[in-house]
């Protein structure tokens, strides 16, 4: 097969090579559905015929004309069908987070024109439905799943006659590599949603220069549970359906353990996160062991958080690590299936602590960088040692610049940035100048080679004091004691740096036992005196990794954890700032009055 240039090429070069090798995976009535090559690319015609029929059309290929189709989905088999049906017919799909608020929901769907919205489930119906009388352009929605007063996806299966099928072959002929492949919207921390556009190219090129980096060959079972609207996860997808892996969708977050232990995967994609809250739960029940289990784990964990990739260690080093790893990291390895090769992140800054003993482990976690603006990868960190260096996000993907200009800010040049922002040349051109995207992101070359993030530009603030402090690697210390579950650096113009910190409230409870304090609401545990002198214990010890006008002085304990449904985190779990800060004025007026 010719080298592919559009994105759906992979279906061809994956029909040559072995049709019936089973592709995608779903759970559908508790048993895993598999989906062959074969079967996937005849579904994917059916669907294109069908949106042929419905009046979706690409006589036009600008931009602005060509026809729109959202989605609001779980991942799901059907979001890869209708996703390679629509860049066949050179229609648009513009993916929306489940999560979205239908403020947002009803500006994306106008900006974009919207002609046919696809939903998960009844849920996301009445969502959609709600802004439906403002959202003129709206023509039908249709559920993956079987909901009353919707259509079903299949009906549209049936829709397509010998005209429509021959209409299809013309018109994915036509697309060009350079044609515009997907509008993401990306809220980030702040703003009205933008629409990033992307082209074939953009993220052909990012999956074409990072599949060889990892170790992907024809059925390697992945699994897919980071939200497909995420230009992460979609990129990703590519690279597993070129690669010809097998991807099985886990059913949600709260059965990912199951999933993880069914499916056995090789490699999955996740955010630093969920990484977190399976170390938490391993610690949780590392903290329930007595005896010589309990010594045995902690000796193993502290030989973990002294591993180092691109150290071999002494003798004696490497022999108890290599002892820890077959009695206690084994059960660690189990606990996402038992054959993970590696995990990749991204999309926020993963504690170096966690890369660390996750990677002595046998788990190695490869923490990369990018963004949607970027398709997304700008830099990795590989599997071969010498391509990796924790508290790195490795070294940049070949074809891709990068400089860092004279305010430390990081910009990027290559075939992966993005087309433009939809509809907004001012915004384009003041992310995009004379080619370098401008990725608001600060950061260093640590040995020409591997790029270091040291802060989001927007996030640095300076106080009273004229002195600049970057939150984000105070945070990431922070949380890496097992009784802070969340902490935001809080101080533009003030006096001192503050925090506001949401505790782990199961490790606490499980601290507070040995005085016996009884279970008491979260409001009045965040105002016991033993509380409260924990956490300026944790806080103090903590300081010591930071210059004084860095170290937390004063801090406010929350009830609540900040979510994505609440609005304080983006979908990718990053900090909303704003929101989190108007929230929380009075807690913030109590750090600084």
């Amino acid at each position: 097969m010719s080298k592919p240039h559009r994105l759906f090429d992979c279906l061809d070069k994956l029909l040559q090579e072995n049709p019936n090798q089973p592709l995608l995976a779903a759970k559908e009535a508790g048993a895993w559905k598999y989906y062959s090559v074969k079967e996937v690319a005849e579904i994917v015609e059916k669907l294109c015929a069908g949106l042929l029929a419905l009046g979706i059309s690409s006589h036009d290929m600008s931009v602005e004309k060509r026809d729109k189709i959202a989605i609001l989905s779980r991942n799901r088999p059907e979001w890869i069908f209708l996703d390679l049906a629509v860049q066949k017919i050179g229609a648009v799909l513009v993916p929306v987070y489940p999560t979205v608020h239908v403020n947002d929901l009803q500006f994306v769907l106008n900006d974009a024109q919207v002609k046919l919205v696809f939903v998960n489930d009844e849920e996301l119906y009445h969502k959609v439905e709600a802004v439906r009388r403002n959202t003129l352009t709206i023509q039908d929605v249709f559920s993956f799943e079987h909901i009353s007063n919707c259509r079903h996806w299949k009906e549209i299966l049936q829709l397509g006659n010998q005209e429509h099928y021959q209409q299809v072959s013309i018109s994915s002929s036509k697309i060009d590599t350079e044609d515009l492949f997907t509008i993401i919207y990306t809220s980030g921390t702040t703003g009205t949603p933008k629409g990033v556009m992307l082209s074939h190219h953009n993220v052909l090129s990012n999956v074409m220069t990072t599949m060889p980096e990892f170790p992907l060959k024809p059925g390697t079972r992945t699994l897919s549970f980071l939200p497909l609207n995420h230009i992460f996860e979609r990129t990703v997808t590519y690279v597993y359906l070129f690669a010809g892996a097998t991807i099985h969708y886990a059913e949600s977050l709260e059965t990912l353990g199951d999933n993880l232990r069914e499916v056995k995967p090789q490699m999955f994609s996740t955010v630093p996160r969920l990484l977190e809250k399976i170390y938490e739960r391993i610690m949780t029940k590392a903290n329930e062991l007595t005896g010589i289990k309990k010594k045995l784990f902690f000796w193993a964990l502290k030989l973990g958080e002294q591993y180092d990739i691109r150290k071999e260690g002494s003798f004696g080093y490497r022999t108890q690590l290599a002892l820890a790893n077959k009695i206690v990291f084994k059960k660690w390895r189990e606990g996402v299936g038992g054959e993970v090769k590696c995990i990749v992140t991204g999309a926020a800054a993963c504690p170096v602590k966690l890369i660390r003993i996750f990677t002595a482990a046998g788990i190695p976690i490869l923490e990369g960088f990018g963004q949607t603006e970027s398709s997304p990868v700008i830099s990795f960190n590989r599997m071969d040692p010498k391509d990796r260096m924790f508290g790195t996000v490795g070294p940049v993907i070949d074809g891709v610049e990068v400089k860092i200009a004279e305010d430390g800010e990081i910009l990027c040049k290559g075939p992966n940035v993005m087309m433009g922002y939809f509809k907004r040349p001012d915004l384009t051109s003041e992310t995009i100048v004379d080619g370098w995207l401008h990725t608001g992101d600060i950061g260093m070359m640590v040995e020409h080679r591997f790029l270091k993030i040291t802060d989001r530009k927007k996030e640095i603030f300076k106080t009273t004091g004229g002195k600049y402090v970057a939150p984000q690697p105070i945070e990431n210390k922070m949380v890496e004691s097992g009784f802070i579950e969340q902490i935001m650096i809080v101080g533009a113009d003030q006096r001192f740096t503050g925090a506001l910190i949401v505790p782990s409230f199961h490790n606490l409870r499980e601290w507070l036992k040995q005085f016996n304090i009884a279970e008491e609401s979260n409001s009045e545990l965040i105002r016991h005196p033993k509380v409260l002198e924990l956490y300026k214990d944790i806080v103090e010890e903590m300081n010591k990794n930071f210059n004084q006008v860095e170290q937390v002085k004063k801090f406010e304990l929350l009830t609540h954890e900040w979510s994505v449904e609440n609005g304080e985190l983006t979908p990718t779990l990053k900090l909303k700032r704003k929101v989190i800060m108007e929230k929380n004025r009075d807690a913030v007026e109590r750090i600084y009055n």
